[in-house]
């Protein structure tokens, strides 16, 4: 059966430019996969996702007018139950009867009408009777119809909206429809042909919109499903592919600062890029600027308002600074872009002068000065004021700072720490929450504070996001390291807890930079005196104990950030079961430590005996480890005493050295003492002395193995 190419269109009003790219790929995805489950498509079908401001589309290769025919066969009953001497039973007749084949009964034993057949078979327990058909393919038409229902029930819509239809009834308006949003048009080709099916309160048809203005034609004729693209492209000035006009902007940007010169290049923005791409049929990027005063701002202040507020890509030059030019991407292409360009500059000059006029109040006031304020704004009403939490964060930071660099990080940490949290009562941070902190360290800097200051203030919501640097200076760190624990500790304390994938508070985000700050930091500090310095900075009787569910959340969010590191399970298990509440600082070590250990020949077997010994010992009884020379009667009990005499103190050594990997690696000498003791020695002796004696060999050996990591978890 011949198979041609098939295109849908939904052509709607200005869809939402965050989630177009995602509506897009959902559309042709689930539409494909449901042309493909219906045998309508083969499964390698390839499949292209078409997302504009306002069309969703999918062309699909390889589509058949019709399913092809496939055979069935379906149990009906038991022969004992279908037949008597030989004969169909009435309860056949009846069956075959409600399946619309009841003469089949009548031609038995020779039962084949056409491609249906009774015969009897075997089903691996008795014989049934069996009947065998050919279940008719699905036709086109009404295997995308299903496939259109699909694809819109399915789609990841933001927000419903609910619209009346203009027609299809006796009064206009009457029926309401519920999609993204209201939807004027619908394509289905198949080949060059139309394919009768409806959507939305639509009816299929060969034709489409193209660019609101710049469109040759209107409506825009599709020859066939093939030329859909270009057929916009040329007719309709719409860039139909999402990723190919994405790729066009980027061109263009890329161009355009070319042209600017003085190795400029437009600010990446990947989420910025995403949302432009979704806004513009078909882009024209423009070259715009404004006056070099508003550069006395800090350029975050000004990157932020242009990118938020406009969707415009600031220029930075060659050294990353902030230029005074932008450039614009532009959905129409008019032949003279002045008024378009100067438009666009008339648009953003006021709120660059509102972000001067904000920079130069704030700097009217010390940091130092708002900090009574902070006392009265909420934080959160069962936690108290930011003037509260501040006192907590001080309280914590003093005390890491202390044991990390005595009284002068001690003083530093709490000053920074006073003051973080005060450019939330500035007039820049109130119009742009994304800049607190970098606010801060601007105006530390204005107040005449050190730079250390300045960056810790700056730096102590660091990180941010999965990959975002980390504090830039000891001060910031410990500043960082204090705020997200005491956001842990309260969070946890209240029992505000991530479920799902709701966090509203970012725990996941504050314990996944507690455990880069530790173990990228290489920070000498305990795990678990940092979550009891962070609940005791709490008021009595203000918070649930939960030190220990906030202690195993923060482990479970440092062995993921170790598995994406490229660490599997096992090895993250083995190197953080001994250690998980101890230095965090040294699990990268132990863990290039397990991976060398598992590339020695003698790493199974070890592993295999160390779960071994681990659950001899868990059924034993409480003793000591002490082993007595005299009572080691047999041979191999004996070679494994002198083994472990001569390799473990040295593998103490470089334990105690921090080499890791020497450490474990000196062990590996063990592996044929210890696989002679299992085969020659039986640990659970009848003389209670020589029991005891072997366990307490086992004892000695399993904590020299298990130093490092457990290698119990490297079993396989």
């Amino acid at each position: 059966m011949s198979a041609q190419n098939l295109l849908v269109e939904l052509f709607v009003e200005e869809l939402p430019p965050k989630a177009l790219k995602k509506l897009g790929d959902a559309f042709a995805t689930v539409l494909a996969n449901s042309l493909k489950a219906q045998g309508l498509a083969p499964a390698d079908a390839a499949v292209t996702a078409f997302a504009s401001p306002r069309r969703l589309a999918a062309h699909v290769a390889g589509v058949l007018a019709k399913g092809v025919d496939e055979p069935t066969k379906s149990k009906l009953m038991p022969t004992t139950v279908a037949l008597k001497d030989g004969q169909p039973t009435e309860a056949l007749r009846k069956k075959l009867a409600g399946m619309g084949r009841a003469h089949l009964a009548d031609l038995w034993p020779q039962a084949v009408d056409g491609p249906d057949e009774l015969v009897v078979e075997g089903d691996g327990k008795a014989e049934a009777v069996y009947l065998k058909s050919l279940a008719k393919g699905v036709s086109l038409g009404a295997g995308l119809q299903n496939a259109l229902d699909d694809a819109i029930k399915q789609l990841p819509i933001p927000k419903v909206m609910t619209y009346q239809l203009e027609s299809g009834c006796d009064l206009p308006g009457w029926d309401s429809v519920q999609f993204v949003r209201p939807a004027h048009g619908l394509v289905a080709l198949h080949g060059a042909d139309v394919v009768p099916v409806k959507a939305l309160g639509l009816d299929a048809g060969s034709s489409t919109h193209g660019h609101r203005f710049e469109a040759a034609v209107d409506p825009v004729p599709l020859a066939n499903a093939d030329t859909y693209a270009d057929t916009l492209a040329k007719r309709g000035a719409v860039i139909a592919s999402f990723a190919e006009r994405r790729a066009e902007i980027v061109r263009q940007l890329a161009s355009a600062a070319e042209r600017v010169g003085g190795g400029c290049r437009p600010i990446e923005d990947e989420a910025l890029l995403d949302e432009v791409t979704a806004l513009v049929e078909r882009p024209n990027v423009l070259v715009c600027e404004f006056e070099q005063q508003f550069l006395d701002v800090p350029q975050e202040c000004l990157i932020l308002t242009m990118k938020a507020n406009q969707k415009y890509f600031p220029l930075l030059d060659a050294q990353g600074r902030l230029t005074n030019k932008f450039l614009v991407v532009s959905n129409i292409s008019p032949t003279d872009a002045s008024a378009v360009i100067g438009g666009n500059e008339r648009v953003v000059r006021p709120r660059l002068a509102d972000a001067k006029f904000f920079f130069d109040q704030d700097r009217k006031k010390t940091l130092e000065s708002r900090v009574e304020g902070l006392g009265k704004v909420v934080y959160h009403n069962q936690l108290g004021t930011q003037g509260e939490r501040v006192e907590r964060v001080r309280a914590i930071a003093k005390a890491i700072g202390q044991q990390l660099g005595g009284d002068v990080l001690a003083r530093q940490a709490d000053t920074a720490a006073r003051l973080a949290k005060t450019d939330l009562l500035t007039d820049m941070v109130g119009e742009f929450p994304e800049l607190q902190g970098v606010m801060g360290g601007y105006y530390a800097r204005h107040d005449g504070l050190s730079e250390d200051i300045a960056f810790a203030i700056e730096d102590h919501y660091k990180p941010r996001f999965a990959g975002d640097a980390l504090p830039r200076n000891a001060v910031g760190t410990v500043v960082a390291l204090a705020d997200k624990l005491e956001t842990l500790a309260g969070m946890f304390g209240i029992g505000n807890l991530p479920t799902g994938d709701k966090d509203p508070f970012a725990l996941r985000r504050h314990a996944l930079g507690v455990a880069r700050m530790l173990i990228e930091g290489a920070l000498p500090l305990q795990f678990h005196e940092l979550t009891r310095l962070a609940f005791s900075v709490f008021p009595a009787g203000r918070l649930q104990d939960t030190v220990v569910p906030l202690d195993e959340f923060l482990i479970e969010r440092l062995k993921g950030y170790l598995k994406d590191g490229g660490y599997s399970a096992a090895e993250v298990d083995a190197a953080l079961y001994a250690q998980q509440l101890g230095l965090w600082s040294t699990v990268p070590r132990r863990l290039a430590a397990v991976r060398e250990f598992q590339a020695l020949p003698e790493a199974p077997a070890l592993a295999a005996a160390n779960k071994r010994i681990g659950n001899i010992l868990k059924k034993a009884d409480e003793a000591g480890d002490s082993v007595n020379a005299d009572l080691l009667k047999e041979p191999a009990e004996r070679a494994l005493f002198d083994a472990m005499r001569a390799t473990v103190p040295g593998a103490d050594a470089k334990f105690e050295a921090g080499d890791f990997t020497a450490s474990l690696q000196a062990l590996a000498a063990l592996r044929a003492p210890v696989d002679a003791f299992f085969d020659g020695v039986m640990v659970n002796a009848e003389d209670p002395a020589l029991k005891a004696n072997r366990l307490a060999l086992l004892r000695q050996l399993h904590r020299a193995m298990n130093r490092v990591a457990d290698l119990a978890r490297l079993a396989a």
